[in-house]
């Protein structure tokens, strides 16, 4: 049987919009039962806490649960490559930090390229890491820590939580745009890392404002600079490393990501409701007391963040020639 031209040209039409029709109605659905948000970090992290506030949010405003599931180990990399893998449709996202920037050049080797496998969604924080300094060295300021480094080429050292890690770069970026010879450190996590600046036994740490504030507000520690590139809204007294050393940032950031093809739809609905979250005063008053300054974001937007950060810290690898452990 043959059909009539016109009716065969309203069945094909009629197909082909079958897909967008119902990625639509998913959309629309979305979510209709729990949705997973897998963190490469140990549950009390930074990052796990802040991952958990926005989680909190999601649950409220859409109704289903935003459970958190921590997948620790490989500097983030298990948790990454668990999404990866996940099926496309926004019931399993990514909580990603400034990690996996670095982790794409620090790791030769990686079952994954997270530019090409992972959808942006959305940011929700950036915060300042401090310039923390053990109050036996004589520098008040910046300028005063390079002075007294170049006089002591070798001699001053700085810690960190990790080969790789976030503090890591942000003291090789350092020693590279100041050029000073300080010898770095790594411990197994800030904790220890802390404890020996506490000590006496490092003399510099560039940290998260949750790690030594209280040390800071004690005279223990000595907060030098901030490492943003202005003076960050949470602590506007306190001097940028950029207005001596210029080009230099440093800043950890947070965000929400999902597998690759996970449905534009899908992405989009997340990424308004995250972003209302954002505006929101309670929740934003929250972040602010983690040390946290919001940044909303489109997903271009926070794709063009991703790959920014990746370019730039692939150049302090490679030029300092950091190998992961």
């Amino acid at each position: 049987m043959k059909l009539p031209r016109r009716r065969f040209l309203h069945l094909v039409a009629g197909a082909a919009a079958l897909p967008a029709m119902s990625r639509i109605a998913a959309a629309q659905t979305y979510p209709a039962r729990p949705v997973r948000i897998v963190v490469g970090t140990a549950a009390g992290s930074p990052q796990d806490v802040l991952s958990r506030l926005m989680g909190h949010w999601l649950s409220e405003r859409l109704g289903q649960p935003f459970v958190i599931d921590n997948r620790v180990g490989a500097a983030t990399n298990i948790a990454t490559e668990a999404v990866v893998r996940a099926p496309a449709d926004g019931y399993t996202l990514l909580s990603v930090g400034s990690s996996v920037a670095i982790n794409a050049t620090l790791y030769e080797k990686l079952s994954f390229n997270f530019i090409r496998d992972i959808a942006p969604v959305a940011s929700f924080v950036h915060q300042a890491q401090m310039v923390v300094a053990h109050p036996s060295i004589p520098a008040r300021t910046i300028p005063e820590l390079i002075a007294h480094a170049k006089a002591n080429p070798g001699k001053l050292n700085f810690a960190s939580s990790g080969i790789g890690t976030g503090n890591h770069m942000a003291g090789e970026l350092f020693k590279m745009l100041a050029g000073v010879d300080i010898v770095h450190v790594p411990y197994r996590g800030a904790g220890p890392a802390a404890t020996d600046l506490l000590a006496g036994q490092v003399q510099v740490m560039f940290v998260s404002p949750v790690v030594t504030i209280e040390h800071i507000n004690t005279g223990k520690l000595r907060l030098l600079a901030v490492t943003t590139a202005t003076r960050s809204e949470t602590l506007p007294d306190i001097r940028a490393v950029a207005e001596f050393v210029p080009g230099y940032e440093s800043t950890a950031w947070f965000g929400i990501c999902a597998p690759r093809n996970t449905p534009a739809e899908i992405v989009d609905k997340l990424n308004k409701d995250i972003n209302a979250g954002l505006a929101d005063p309670k929740t934003r008053a929250r972040f602010a007391d983690l040390g946290g300054g919001v940044v909303a974001s489109s997903p271009a937007e926070f794709g063009k963040l991703i790959a920014e950060e990746t370019d730039k810290w692939g150049k302090v690898i490679r030029a300092a020639n950091i190998k992961a452990e």
